[in-house]
């Protein structure tokens, strides 16, 4: 049976695989962001990829490991959004989607290191904001959650109550879309049920 690494220090992600049946190893990429550029779908692809393969060269992989890298980027008025870092940018993010839509773009990047092979996928969802006011939006932010997350909100968290809506699969949004993943794991030669760890 494949095991699946997980290259991300997401607990989102690890979250949604694991609701999804999988339990996958955790090893962070260390992969440094703010080296790529492009659109913003280029740029989930890209460190979605970067990420993967500088986890899938390591030495103390599972011998039948796949690799999975994501990234997401929130696309706001053709603008990449990544991860706010700090109260003031968190801030002025939400003043911009407030009331508004954004497409969320997701990148996959799964490896299999023993043949090499590998497959990539971008996933779009699209965000409708809710029309918060500035009260609700220093609230959130003072939360901490916003900061180190694509598109300054969660789905899965304190921010769900703040979106009105998605268009997509709403796992898109969370930082990995299940359907995709399943349809990539086939592509490398294997059955997504053969990763299920169910007790």
């Amino acid at each position: 049976m494949p095991s699946l690494v997980l290259a991300s220090a997401s607990p989102a992600r690890l979250a949604t695989l694991r609701a999804g049946g999988v339990e996958p190893h955790v090893i962070v990429s260390g992969v440094d962001e703010s080296q790529v550029t492009g659109t913003p779908g280029d740029l989930a692809l890209r460190l979605a990829e970067l990420k993967c393969r500088a986890v899938a060269a390591r030495d103390d992989l599972p011998v039948d490991g796949l690799v999975l890298g994501c990234d997401s980027v929130l696309e706001l008025d053709g603008e990449a959004l990544g991860k706010p870092g700090d109260p003031a940018t968190a801030t002025r993010r939400w003043q911009q989607m407030r009331g508004r839509s954004a497409v969320l773009r997701t990148g996959h990047c799964l490896r299999e290191p023993t043949t090499g092979r590998e497959v990539s996928r971008l996933a779009s969802a699209t965000v409708h904001f809710a029309d918060v006011d500035d009260d609700e939006v220093a609230a959130y932010v003072a939360t901490g959650e916003p900061l180190a997350v694509a598109g300054a909100f969660t789905l899965d968290g304190l921010g769900g109550a703040f979106v009105a809506g998605i268009e997509g699969d709403p796992h898109t949004v969370v930082g990995v879309s299940l359907p995709v993943l399943r349809l990539m794991v086939a592509e490398l030669g294997h059955r997504w049920t053969d990763l299920w760890s169910l007790r």
